[in-house]
């Protein structure tokens, strides 16, 4: 456990030090001013035409504005995440592998499988960093501008880091016996699947048609990336907007608590991939 924990530092300090990270900081703060300026338009002039209405109506409808803006900042967080986490896992193994990196550590009396798991555990440290400034700062402006703290935030937010962690995974596991480069088509490739297969489904639950929302249900088994957003945005939307299914990033066929043990066991198995493959591969 010590050595993958020292690991684990090692690649904490190497990908900070990488210029994606920055880049990846600098593109998140850039969205969160942009999405706390159009926040704060989009708030403004909607209160302004709501302040001749009755006080229920008012309400009513700046609480259903507030989620959708919220969720709609969080919808982007959620891809943004899901990226950061595709490209530390892409090169982790195989870029080390071909710059002959990698020898210098496996050389040592250190087993391949805590080498996986150190780099596993310094991303996924890296990863939450990142997630909770991008869902929390898009969180905390909403309610800065405007008082509003949204619904079941503490489940909605760790569903949609456990989506960023397992895209993350994934990569992790490919970059054991794939390039880079293909590792991050397939990454990506996969991770659209999900979302494509996702947005069939919603249209097959509005529209009854139960082919859409197999076909939906099927590429969630394949990766269960989308279906954690989904079940995040369930938890998060207002009872009205779950009712009566108005807002663009609710959710019409809601992914079950299993789906969401299906995701961990999911992330658990693929990251077992990855050490069995490491360790069998010819350096």
């Amino acid at each position: 456990m010590r050595k993958i924990w020292v690991i684990a530092r090692m690649t904490f300090r190497e990908a900070v030090r990488r210029r994606i990270v920055l880049a990846g900081l600098v593109l998140g703060l850039v969205f969160l001013i942009v999405f706390s300026f159009g926040f704060h338009v989009i708030y403004t002039n909607a209160h302004d035409h709501l302040q001749m209405t009755s006080d229920t109506y008012r309400n009513l409808i700046a609480n259903e504005t507030l989620n959708v803006l919220m969720l709609a900042g969080l919808y982007a967080v959620t891809f943004l995440s899901a990226a950061m986490g595709a490209l530390l896992g892409a090169d982790t193994l195989s870029g080390e592998i071909t710059s002959g990196t990698i020898q210098t550590i496996v050389a040592k009396p250190v087993q391949r499988s805590a080498v996986v798991l150190g780099k596993w555990l310094g991303y996924a440290i890296l990863l939450a960093g990142y997630s909770i400034l991008m869902s929390g700062g898009a969180v905390l402006s909403v309610w800065i501008q405007s008082g509003y703290a949204g619904r079941n935030i503490l489940v909605g937010l760790p569903l949609i880091y456990l989506e960023s962690l397992l895209v993350m995974t994934i990569a992790i596991a490919y970059s054991s016996f794939l390039p880079g480069l293909a590792t991050g088509g397939v990454v990506f490739g996969l991770y659209g699947m999900a979302f494509i297969g996702g947005w069939v489904e919603q249209i097959g639950a509005i529209t009854q048609n139960e082919t859409a929302i197999r076909v939906g249900i099927i590429t969630s088994l394949i990766i269960p990336s989308e279906a954690l957003w989904r079940r995040a945005a369930f938890e998060m939307q207002t009872p009205i907007s779950a009712a009566l299914r108005i807002s663009p990033f609710g959710t019409a066929s809601v992914p079950s608590p299993l789906m969401v043990g299906y995701a961990v066991i999911y992330l658990a198995l693929t990251l077992m991939a990855a050490v069995s493959t490491f360790k069998h591969r010819d350096l």
